[in-house]
């Protein structure tokens, strides 16, 4: 590979970093070339990009990034065989592609070296399972609304309730009255 082409794949994985707020980095070794493309299509399929890049070009990208990578590159996470998942979206869907496709292949493949999402790091594969747990941006709004709701929907109910039973004890003196 010439410099130059070197130099652009460091310059676009910088890009990529800087516009993914989310990335999972895997151990990709062990995979044949038709898991990987088998797993490609997975990931596709899902809105989320996977790519294997060798860990020197993955730690000039981080390291030309204005935001502190410094906990990915000081760690083991830089070494061996490289993939990294990028996702615009979901937190959690990298990790749940990367469960379901390890349940396909009956192995141990692609193994979390480091997940970055939202600059916060979680380093090992022992992470895996509480990050596919997380729940997305839109879904933790929705929850914040529906808590929200709840409270306004019982004062409203109990208004109501009160406006009914105050409407009776007007009805019947009135009834009285007459």
């Amino acid at each position: 590979m010439k410099k130059e082409d070197k130099l652009e794949l460091v310059e676009n994985l910088s890009k990529k970093f800087d516009i993914n707020n989310i990335f999972y980095i895997t151990d990709a070794s062990g995979l044949s070339v038709s898991q990987v493309n088998q797993f490609r299509e997975k990931c596709f399929k899902k809105n989320i990009e996977y790519k294997v890049v060798k860990n020197s070009f993955i730690k000039k990208a981080l390291e030309n990034n204005e935001n502190d990578f410094s906990p990915l590159i000081n760690k083991d996470v830089l070494s061996g065989f490289s993939g990294i998942l990028f996702s615009k979206v979901s937190p959690s869907e990298p990790a749940k592609i990367l469960k379901d496709f390890r349940k396909i292949t009956g192995e141990d493949y692609l193994k979390l070296k480091a997940a970055s999402i939202d600059l916060e790091f979680y380093i090992g594969d022992e992470n895996l399972n509480s990050l596919s747990k997380l729940k997305s941006k839109n879904e933790l709004i929705g929850n914040i609304i529906m808590l929200l709701k709840s409270p306004i929907k019982n004062i409203i109910s109990s208004l109501k309730s009160a406006e009914n039973k105050l409407y009776g004890v007007i009805k019947k003196l009135e009834e009285k009255n007459n």
